[in-house]
């Protein structure tokens, strides 16, 4: 069981107040890779939930990559000036900076323990998902990324589920790729508690408190929080009536090594 009495929590979000804290998240998804209709965060706040929404008439987040829609926020932004090909999170070479991004780093810690309390859509087209992604302003290779869940709704049941739990290295040559897809007997369209304890050894993962994977890779280095859902459509046919498409979030927390 995951053991927290050596952490004090030093982020705590349960979307209690009426808006989005500025200070805490920026609710767009990338935005220095594409345009800010198209980056932009669909969502509804009520008492103690956040959701997110993908709607019919929302854009794709970027033309060049096909019709996938994303609503995401995250704890930071950085990239280089308009035309650079600096930024977080390069998924493909050829990018380039088409809206420069302030660097702001609203929350990334280097260490530590974080978890969302989750609640994802078994629409086979989307994913719900919940990411430490490396800030990168110190060095573009610390781009490692701490995949706590990705929740697929084709992988979503009522009895059982599979979600995505690993390491990816993408531009971070000190790491390697080590991704699994768990099963659980559980109903992932039902609150459930996704977890990431990293320290510069390891990073283990717990789902409700209890261990189910750990990777012996070296992540040390300022990670920003990401929660997202995504949108994969089958095609750029997209019937209003199928929408809007969402995932929830009770809370997200981080915590740090007690002093």
């Amino acid at each position: 069981m995951l053991d927290k009495a050596g952490y004090e929590l030093e982020f705590c979000e349960d979307f209690a107040a009426p808006a989005l804290d500025p200070s805490r998240w920026v609710a767009h998804y990338l935005p220095q890779w594409t345009t800010p209709e198209r980056s932009g965060a669909r969502y509804e706040l009520h008492p103690g939930l956040l959701r997110l929404r993908i709607d019919a008439d929302q854009p794709a987040w970027r033309p060049e990559d096909g019709e996938m829609r994303v609503s995401n926020i995250q704890t930071g932004t950085f990239s280089g000036p308009l035309g650079s090909a600096i930024g977080q999170h390069r998924h493909r070479p050829d990018l380039m900076v088409r809206t420069a991004q302030p660097a702001s780093r609203l929350y990334a810690p280097s260490s530590g323990l974080a978890e969302a309390v989750l609640r994802a859509s078994s629409d086979p087209t989307c994913m719900l998902a919940f990411w430490l992604v490396g800030f990168e302003e110190e060095a573009p290779d610390c781009s490692g990324e701490i995949c706590v869940a990705e929740l697929f709704g084709h992988a979503i049941t009522p009895r059982h589920c599979r979600v995505r739990i690993g390491v990816k290295a993408h531009n971070d040559p000190r790491l390697h790729d080590d991704v699994e897809d768990v099963a659980f007997g559980f109903d992932a369209t039902g609150w459930h508690t996704y977890s990431a304890e990293w320290t510069p050894e390891h990073v283990s993962f717990f789902v409700d408190d209890q261990l189910v994977r750990a990777v012996h890779q070296r992540i040390d280095y300022p990670l920003q929080l990401m929660v997202d859902l995504f949108e994969f459509p089958r095609g750029s046919d997209r019937h209003p009536a199928g929408y809007p498409k969402t995932g929830e979030v009770r809370a997200v927390r981080a915590y740090r090594a007690a002093s």
